[in-house]
This record gives structure tokens, C-alpha cells and sequence, in this order.
């Protein structure tokens, strides 16, 4: 495998980094946690220098995250570094940055070249190699934010656009776009997406891979590590269905249990094999797992040397989720 993929013009480390948790607490307005938890900013930003000495070249992050705070504290750590590296993030969400609640949604083409515009300001840079709708509009809604994002690369503002979505219909709507360069949706070994996968196939997409480690279930979280306090893992909306009360389900941890000694055999982590497992899925994926710390950006740079599963370990990983009465995994 080549440590690197296509992302439209531009050439990406095939590991991003996703910096969603470098955010910090942030809620919603019943005042449920939508963050990681509490975080040490001074941290974070050696954390992500250190990624870019590893190797690490592409950065996701999204206005929404600690309400506007992921991206000043990734502009911070970039700063002076900005040529060496590609930035997406991502629009849709409505914020205050003073109480950190996230207030609604904005699907109107109007808002998105106001929601850049701050974004810019927080990065400190004068443009994205990526912007992607983080909201989920109606097909027809999106045709006219797929217009402004064309807007936006004919302004220099923008390399490419595109839509964070786990819907094929709607990712294949926006691919329609001459500059749409990529769909991110969820993707790991605890879950495939076949369909997705050929949308970024037939359209000649990145596909930038979210929770690839299931959340840290993939990682190090656990029954006796349970995620707290500011947490999303700690009361988990529906969607985030591999933890309960801030600890994994004991379905999600059987399915977790069931692959880890294919994923740790060759000295990898569990998280450096969960990340082989999607290089071997395809040639198009750029997984972009979250971190807090330096020594978690290490563990997942790390899997670069690793590089991909072998066609034997996808093997041995399809075996046991075709095996009677073993819990379902993605067999790739």
C-alpha cells in the first residue's frame, strides 16, 4: 500500500486525523454532552504537530466542534505549517460560541459562505481543501448547496466539497458536482458499507472514513474505562449505539472480542489492526480516527508502518463473521 490517497487534486497521508474530540464540551439545548469530554488545549496541539512529524498530512474538523473551539485550536497548531498540510471541515450546524450549545440547523444556501467565512477566521488560513455538509437535507434542498459549493471553488475560497453522509442516494446527489471530491461516512470492521464504497468508486470519490474505531471501542475504551462527565459516550444518543451508560454494550464488546486476535496479530494495537482492516477494504479510504493526546496520535501514526491487513487476515476476519452463532462483523 502507498501511505498515500487522492483527494481530488491533492495528494493525502492515507491515516487522517479526526478532530472532533480536541473540541472540548459542547451540548446541545436539553444540555446532553455532544464532546468528548474535557480537554487539554496545549495537548492537542502537540498531539497534532507531532502527527504532521509523523507523517500525517490531512486534518477533518467541523465548525460545530466545541462550538468553534476544534478549529481555532487546529489553526493554532498548524499555524505557520499550513502549506504542508490539507484542512477539511464542515457547515450545517448552528452554534453559540459563548454558551457551547448547539442551537439548530442552517440548510439555506445563503448561510454556507457566512459559516466559510468564520471558519477561515478560526483556522487563520484563507482557504479549505474541503468543505462538507454536516446536516441532512432533503436531496432537492442539497442540489442548491451543491451549487454554493461550486460558488466557492470558482472563488479560490475552496478546493473541493462535499457531503458527511451515510446515505449512497445522497452522496451519489452531490457527486453529480464537478468539484465533489469525497464522502465521508461511517466505516470500520464493526461496520461495512458496501454501497457507499461503490458510490466513491463509480464517482471517483475519497472516502473519508468516520468512527473507525468505533468510537475507542476499537481502541482502549472499555467496561472498566467508562466514558463520564462531558462524554457524549456517557449518554449516548441512538445513533451512537456501541455504548450505554458510558461503557460498551456486551453485544458491541463480543463483536469487538471476536476479531481482536486477527487485528492484534504482526505487534499491531487493536486500533492500528481496526485501521489495516479499512486500508485493506480499499484504495480510497482515508480513515480519520479522533485523539486527545500525543501518545494517542502516536498509536494511530503508528498504523502507517503496519500498512493494510493481509488478503489472509480478511480471510480469517470473513471466516468469523460467516461462523455459526459468532456475532456479525464486516468480513470486507
Amino acid at each position: 500500500m502507498t501511505n498515500r490517497r487522492k483527494l481530488g487534486t491533492v495528494e493525502v497521508s492515507a491515516l487522517g486525523f479526526g478532530c472532533w474530540a480536541i473540541g472540548g464540551p459542547f451540548s446541545d439545548t436539553e444540555g446532553k454532552p455532544l464532546g468528548w469530554g474535557e480537554v487539554d488545549d496545549d495537548e492537542s496541539i502537540r498531539a497534532v504537530r507531532r502527527a504532521v512529524d509523523l507523517g500525517v498530512t490531512f486534518f477533518d474538523t467541523a465548525d460545530v466542534y466545541g462550538a468553534g473551539h476544534s478549529e481555532e485550536v487546529l489553526g493554532r497548531a498548524l499555524a505557520g505549517h499550513r502549506d504542508e498540510v490539507v484542512i477539511a471541515s464542515k457547515w450545517g450546524n448552528v452554534f453559540d460560541a459563548d454558551t457551547k450549545v448547539r442551537t439548530g440547523t442552517d440548510a439555506s444556501p445563503g448561510y454556507v459562505r457566512r459559516a466559510l467565512e468564520a471558519t477561515l477566521k478560526r483556522l487563520g488560513t484563507d482557504h479549505l481543501d474541503l468543505y462538507q455538509l454536516h446536516i441532512g437535507p432533503s436531496i432537492e434542498d442539497a442540489v442548491a448547496l451543491r451549487e454554493a459549493g461550486e460558488d466557492l471553488v470558482r472563488d479560490g475560497l475552496v478546493r473541493g466539497y462535499g457531503w458527511s453522509t451515510d446515505d449512497p442516494g445522497r452522496a451519489a446527489a452531490f457527486a453529480a458536482g464537478p468539484h465533489c471530491v469525497a464522502v465521508q461516512h461511517e466505516l470500520s470492521v464493526l461496520h461495512d458499507a458496501p454501497e457507499l464504497l461503490a458510490v466513491c468508486d463509480r464517482h471517483d470519490l475519497a472516502s473519508i472514513n468516520r468512527s473507525p474505531l468505533a468510537m475507542g471501542l476499537l481502541g482502549r475504551r472499555t467496561a472498566s474505562r467508562p466514558a463520564t462527565g462531558a462524554d457524549i459516550r456517557s449518554a449516548a444518543p441512538d445513533w451512537l449505539r456501541f455504548f450505554r451508560d458510558g461503557v460498551p454494550t456486551a453485544q458491541w464488546q463480543s463483536r469487538v472480542d471476536a476479531v481482536r486476535e486477527i487485528l492484534t496479530s504482526d505487534g499491531r494495537t487493536l486500533a492500528q489492526g481496526a485501521l489495516g482492516w479499512l486500508w485493506a477494504r480499499s484504495e480510497r479510504t482515508i480513515p480519520i480516527p479522533g485523539f486527545r493526546t500525543v501518545a494517542q496520535a502516536e498509536e494511530n501514526a503508528g498504523a502507517l508502518a503496519h500498512g493494510p491487513l493481509t488478503s489472509e487476515q480478511l480471510a480469517e476476519l470473513a471466516e468469523v463473521a460467516t461462523a455459526p452463532g459468532s456475532p456479525a462483523v464486516a468480513a470486507g
